[in-house]
């Protein structure tokens, strides 16, 4: 997640309760003589409320400037300069910018030590982030001047919580338990958003789990949360990579380059996007033209550009399976539409295309299996409902099966000829010999028309009646 209001921050009740302590301070006796510094320090808390947190920001910026110019007195100075570091901490907790909040609540707590909230809210973000170390060591300071403090003896027991839950979440992850691993860190992730380990482990688990779009979600907010987080902009590009998500892909490599424009394997990878977007667009416009001839051969190049990401050769044989029947191939692009068919079963995209090359092949009964196969998962999709309306009519007025077509005799054959052609044609069209769902389907349908075909030209009567049908 790139620097904003983060997930899980209330940041307004953060600026409330700051508030109320710096209006403490306030009547305590903190000098306003400074007009300028007072203006901008009033326009930040103005805009942090209303959630302008950028032009707070500046203001914050411009009254640090101011108070380190100032002639006044040095305890009026030290007091204007801790009240803007705190509250310029809260703009960068709004804005997610953790690590600046923590160097300003250290500025502050070192210009007034006894301060036990700014080193309470210290404690608070390490743990958010996942140091428990750090995170104690607040708040048992806090405990020590204030053992009364009930917050910080409750995060202290938190903090010890999430350290015991880290440890399990990495035993269980290095027994190779990625759903227990999950569900540990869904757990420690609750203590600790912002922390990057955590939600890096978590991701890698989702991997293993063949759970891409989680593994984005999560890995997302690490490569802001640690500085020069080269490895995740290029990890969150391979993950938008494989689901064909160039665009997201070529923006995180980016990211990655834009901190080291050298870095090879972000620059390898930016190169094979770029290529294959390259292919891919420029197969695309040939098939807007009508070009399909030169669209297969750029497809048959993605392929070739990338062998090892299933996505692209998955779409590549989609989209030849659709060019093929444009071009009227019929006996071609059945086989292709078959193949990629196999690939995506539930792409009706792919079972449209075949339906119409057994069109066009004269295989209506196919075609009409194939549209209604369709139709099981897009049941509102016009296109579909209306191929296989028309695909049921062309079945409706087909002619009767010629038998003597079937088993490749003529008409005039005798019974020795035909058992003779039936074996040649049993043998060849016999299901096992298959190995593919749909060559073993093809083949039984075929299978079943041969065995038909023996049994009525074998037989003089049902021979005789066939006959005089057709």
């Amino acid at each position: 997640m790139k620097p904003g209001r983060w997930k899980g921050l209330s940041w307004v009740q953060f600026y409330f309760s700051l508030l109320c302590v710096i209006l403490d301070f306030q009547l305590d006796g903190v000098s306003g003589d400074n007009v300028e510094i007072e203006k901008h320090r009033e326009m930040g808390r103005k805009l942090l409320e209303s959630g302008q947190l950028a032009g707070a920001l500046s203001h914050y910026h411009s009254a640090v400037g101011s108070i380190s110019s100032c002639n006044e007195m040095v305890h009026i100075k030290i007091q204007h300069l801790y009240l803007t570091y705190y509250e310029r901490a809260a703009v960068f907790l709004a804005m997610g910018k953790s690590k600046s909040a923590l160097s300003d609540l250290t500025r502050a707590i070192r210009l007034k030590p006894d301060d036990l909230i700014a080193r309470l809210q210290m404690g608070n973000i390490f743990l958010k982030m996942g140091n428990t170390q750090k995170a104690r060591e607040n708040f048992q300071a806090v405990l020590q001047r204030s053992p009364d403090q009930d917050e910080a003896r409750h995060q202290l027991m938190r903090a010890n919580e999430l350290e015991e839950m880290q440890e399990k979440a990495h035993a269980t992850h290095h027994r190779r338990d990625y759903r227990t691993t999950i569900n540990v860190l869904d757990r420690v992730l609750v203590l600790s958003p912002w922390d990057p380990e955590s939600l890096e482990l978590r991701a890698e688990c989702y991997i293993h789990l063949g759970n891409t779009r989680k593994a984005i979600q999560d890995l997302t907010p690490t490569a802001w949360l640690r500085n020069d987080n080269r490895a995740a902009f290029l990890k969150l590009s391979t993950l938008h990579y494989s689901l064909g998500e160039n665009k997201e892909s070529i923006g995180h490599v980016r990211e990655c380059l834009k901190l080291n424009q050298d870095d090879k394997k972000c620059l390898s990878h930016f190169k094979q996007v770029k290529k294959l977007i390259k292919q891919l667009d420029s197969a695309e416009e040939h098939i807007k033209e009508e070009r399909y001839q030169m669209a297969i051969s750029d497809y048959e190049s993605v392929m070739k550009t990338e062998p090892n990401v299933p996505y692209y050769t998955n779409k590549a044989k989609e989209r030849i399976c659709f060019c093929l029947v444009k071009e009227k191939m019929a006996a071609k692009a059945i086989d292709i539409c078959s193949e990629a068919h196999q690939r995506d079963p539930r792409n009706i995209n792919i079972l449209r295309d075949r339906a119409e090359a057994f069109i066009l092949n004269r295989d209506y009964g196919e075609a009409v299996e194939d549209y209604e196969e369709a139709m099981e998962f897009d049941m509102e999709n016009n296109e579909i409902r209306d191929g296989l309306k028309r695909a049921q009519e062309l079945l409706k007025f087909t002619p009767k099966k010629d038998y003597y077509k079937i088993l490749g005799v003529e008409r005039s054959a005798n019974k020795e000829e035909i058992i003779h052609a039936y074996r040649q044609q049993a043998k060849k069209w016999h299901p096992d010999k298959y190995r593919m769902d749909w060559e073993k389907r093809k083949a039984g349908k075929r299978f079943i028309d041969i065995t038909s075909a023996k049994k009525v030209l074998t037989d003089p009567e049902m021979r005789k009646k066939f006959d005089s049908e057709v």
